[in-house]
């Protein structure tokens, strides 16, 4: 067995370059850690698609540019990151990743100088192919690496949602909407013992950011190498893992922090009930679906750098020359059921 086999010596490494070996152990590699991570997605997506469920109703006082804002309901804003991930997860589970093994310069040189009658393309393609990777037949002496910085500018994407997610929560718990369970183990500030700090947000934060850091400097380096081939891309390329690690204990922190989190309903409702001026949108739309022309700025006029409670609404609604149907339909509203469409959205997505 052993003498059989010291014959085939000279074809182990035969007509590669070292990129042959690497592109090939990178690609399948990044396919373990592809999946590792979208496991960890899947899992962070339980609780978010939860809560969503559990919250499809509640009514939220909304912020656009930090101002009190058209209401919503908290399920609803969770299920959007949800939505967003979701996308983003496919694209990610989607993305070909690419291998090549035609040596020095992508063109099987030294191949065809020792077997000029073998069907290069073929049998490397088949070689390639049955590592669970995509031939890549035009290449020079690398793999562009074209594919893995779609993945890193994919994995990007994904932690920014997740980003925006952990500061909205984050603001959220700040609010007051959201509260955190307490955990006997855990400390919340070194001198001020009654706080609970939204540590796992901020950690996911933080590691987000250092993911994505690394990952764009991936992304814009490694598709780019001087002439056939130049080495700086051999010490980057050692970073992949760096920025799954940091990825994936995002993806952890986030998963335990949401699961903590149990809402306070008296002060979501109390917030929502102290912005009656909210009406203000429903009552001037109405009107121009009457073909009232200064319907905006009469809503303006009432509204705006006013103390505004459901007094005044109701008066002003009481008010108005529209059909009695419709003065009906926005004596009924509230701040917290002008919510439009929220609820369903979150059951038709889910």
């Amino acid at each position: 067995q052993r003498e059989s086999l010291h014959a085939l010596l000279p074809f182990i490494h035969f007509a590669c370059t070292s990129e042959d070996i690497n592109n090939l152990a990178y690609g399948l590699m990044i396919k373990a850690a592809r999946h590792t991570l979208n496991d960890a997605l899947q899992q962070l997506q339980q609780p978010l698609r939860q809560m969503s469920e559990d919250y499809a109703d509640v009514s939220l006082l909304a912020r656009t540019h930090g101002q009190p804002a058209s209401p919503t309901t908290l399920g609803k804003e969770l299920f959007n990151v949800v939505a967003r991930l979701q996308s983003q997860q496919d694209r990610l589970h989607n993305t070909t990743i690419l291998g090549k093994f035609n040596g020095a310069v992508g063109n099987y040189n030294a191949h065809v100088a020792a077997f000029p009658n073998v069907d290069w393309p073929k049998l490397n393609r088949a070689f390639v192919e049955s590592l669970g990777l995509e031939f890549n037949p035009h290449t020079t002496q690398i793999e562009p690496h074209d594919y893995l910085a779609d993945i890193m500018h994919n994995v990007m994407r994904i932690n920014t949602i997740l980003i925006d997610c952990a500061r909205d929560v984050w603001q959220y718990i700040s609010l007051g909407y959201f509260i955190q369970q307490k955990k006997d183990n855990e400390v919340g500030s070194s001198t001020m013992p009654h706080k609970i700090n939204p540590i796992d947000f901020e950690n996911a934060e933080g590691n987000l950011g250092m993911a994505n850091a690394v990952a764009a400097h991936l992304a814009n380096k490694l598709p780019i190498s001087r002439l056939q081939r130049d080495l700086s891309d051999s010490t980057v390329l050692r970073n992949l893992g760096v920025v799954c690690g940091h990825s994936l204990l995002a993806y952890q922190s986030l998963q335990k922090g949401l699961v903590k989190l149990d809402i306070n309903r008296e002060r979501i409702r109390a917030d929502l009930l102290s912005h009656w001026e909210l009406l203000a949108e429903p009552i001037q739309t109405v009107l121009r679906a009457h073909g009232v022309t200064d319907a905006y700025e009469q809503l303006k006029t009432l509204t705006r750098g006013t103390d505004i409670n459901e007094e005044t609404i109701r008066e002003f609604i009481q008010s108005l020359d529209i059909p009695a149907a419709d003065k009906s339909r926005l004596l009924a509203m509230s701040p917290e059921n002008y919510t439009g469409l929220a609820t369903q959205l979150v059951k038709d997505g889910l």
